[in-house]
Order: structure tokens, then sequence, then C-alpha cells
């Protein structure tokens, strides 16, 4: 079974003056409409569930309500921080069976094409962890900020622009891999994730995470430009 998890816990209002960028409207339908749009005509997808905070569960209710969606099965309260939602998503799929497959994908990220979510759930066919990523066209520097009077950045390693790449979603996992980096995570007091693939990069490293190519219009919505550039 592939669940497609749609991470709107955010609050941010940076696109949308007094509203979360998830729901400003781009053309007359909403950048989480767009979103959900994508994994429910697919038909890959059995189920789509969103995460959203508590305070707009409400908004997305009558959302749901307007679109009639066939896949979408589940309205899950986000935390505070990206990784409390992408757990409180995992945690609503605990008694599913193991061979359960999540695909956890930001609302920010609206035009996911129906080819990055076959070339995903494909995957999940061969690899318990993917992720999707584009080839970086930029060089990329490490930067280390001082903290002396000029709080000066400086450049501590350039890597090789060839091995970069911008990573993307939906992260795709299998059930258990998941919740089992999860479980690890959090006896850690130094937890910090800013991605559910550096989650398992980090707690279950044995764990080999396949890249599937992604997409340049597979970009996020960060500020109001983003939203017609």
């Amino acid at each position: 079974m592939n669940i497609a998890v749609v991470l709107a816990g955010g609050t941010g209002t940076r696109v949308g003056g007094d509203i979360p960028k998830q729901f400003v409207e781009i053309d007359g339908r909403s950048v989480i409409e767009r979103c959900i749009d994508a994994f429910d005509c697919a038909e890959m997808i059995d189920e789509v569930a969103v995460v959203v905070h508590p305070d707009w569960m409400e908004h997305m209710r009558q959302i749901v309500l307007k679109n009639k969606w066939k896949r979408v099965t589940k309205l899950i309260d986000g935390g505070s921080e990206r990784y409390m939602s992408s757990l409180n998503a995992i945690d609503a799929y605990i008694d599913y069976p193991d061979d359960t497959n999540l695909l956890l994908h930001d609302a920010a990220r609206p035009w996911v094409s129906q080819k990055v979510i076959g070339r995903v759930v494909e995957a999940l066919n061969h690899f318990e962890a993917v992720g999707v990523a584009i080839p970086s066209t930029d060089t990329v520097w490490e930067v280390f900020q001082t903290f002396d009077s000029q709080l000066s950045k400086i450049v501590t390693r350039i890597p090789e622009r060839n091995t970069m790449w911008r990573a993307q979603t939906p992260q795709a996992f299998r059930l258990p891999l998941i919740r089992d980096a999860y479980q690890c995570a959090l006896q850690d007091p130094n937890f910090r994730a800013t991605d559910d693939c550096g989650v398992v990069k980090r707690y279950m490293p044995t764990v080999k995470i396949h890249i599937v190519e992604g997409e340049e219009q597979n970009r996020k919505i960060t500020f109001k430009e983003d939203l017609h550039s």
C-alpha cells in the first residue's frame, strides 16, 4: 500500500501575508489543493493524508469537503516543527502492515509531477528509502560564521559540484524503517532534522537511500516571488 502524506503543518506567512503559504491561491486554486490533486489522481497511490496545523484544521476540512477527493482519508494534527509533523503521520499509520509505504511530501511543492511520483513508487519496490533530487548546477560553498565582532562568514569547504544534488520531495520509506529511525532519533537529546531522509541517514546508517531524479518544476514555494517564477 502506498500512502502519500502531504505535510502542510507550517504557519509561515512570508508568501501570503496573513495566511500560511499552503493556502495561498495560484490562479484560483490554493497551493495545498494543487498538491493534493497530484497525489489524488495518481493511480499508484492508495491513500492520501494531510498533516495540518490545529489552528487551520477546520479550514482544511472545508477544503476537503469542497473537493471531494477520492483518496484523502486522514487529516492529522501537525507539530510545532517539521519533524514532529512527520512523526505524527508515522504514528497515524503505526498499526498498518509492514509492507506499507509512506511518501512524505512538502505541501509547498504543488507542482510535483506524475512522473516523479511514479519513479518514487517504482523505486520502493526495490529500496527501503527513496529520495528525490536534482543535480546542482551551482557550485556549493560550505560556510562558517565566526562570532567575533565582525560576525564574518568564511568559506570552509567547496565540495565537488558533480557530487552535489538538491533535495526535493516526496521522500519515501517502508513504514517499519521510518518508524524505527524516528524511534532512535527520539532517544537522542541532540536530535535535529530538516528532512526525513536525514533522519534515516543519521540513525539507520546501514540503509542505502536510493535517489530518483526530480524536476526543476518541483520547486518549493518559500517567498511570494516563487508563486510565479
